[in-house]
């Protein structure tokens, strides 16, 4: 059965027509046109959907709308800010942290939670934290570059 679920999706709050154990991916995808995240696994394994709910770091693929409903939900098309990429977003790009590009909102989306956590992590911390990101075309040293990278731009831009 439908109903009407709030969400707060990058600071604006929508209202949504869904089954309260319809994933947040689908809704984001299908009914918001909010593409940027990505159905990998299906199973929360591999990271490809990852956003931000609270500043946690979340499969949206295994979370329902229900469980989402009124929490700060940030997908990676909210990290843009005045037409100014996420430092991370930036680094990511400077490192030539993507291949095919699969994966990357989710690294990014989990590197912004992680730096938010740790400042300055350091190479192992952001190793584990990451582990649960799956990247096929094997670019991890570079994503590793890139969030050490971002750590540095935002630690020196006070953010």
């Amino acid at each position: 059965m439908s109903k009407m679920t709030e969400l707060q999706i990058n600071g604006n709050w929508l209202r949504v027509e869904s089954g309260s154990d319809q994933s947040l991916l689908s809704v984001l995808r299908d009914d918001l046109d909010l593409t940027g995240s990505k159905y990998g696994c299906g199973e929360g394994q591999c990271g490809a959907c990852t956003v931000l709910i609270d500043g946690q770091a979340t499969r949206s693929c295994i979370t329902t709308v229900g469980a989402a409903a009124g929490k700060k939900i940030v997908t990676i098309e909210g990290l843009e800010q005045n037409g100014r990429l996420h430092p991370i977003q930036e680094s990511f790009l400077e490192a030539d942290a993507l291949q095919c590009g699969y994966c990357t909102p989710g690294m990014i989306m989990s590197g912004v939670a992680l730096l938010a956590k740790n400042t300055n992590p350091s190479e192992q911390e952001i190793v584990q934290f990451m582990q649960g990101n799956v990247c096929r075309c094997g670019t991890y040293p570079r994503i590793v570059t890139a969030i050490r990278k971002a750590a540095r731009a935002m630690k020196g831009a006070g953010r």
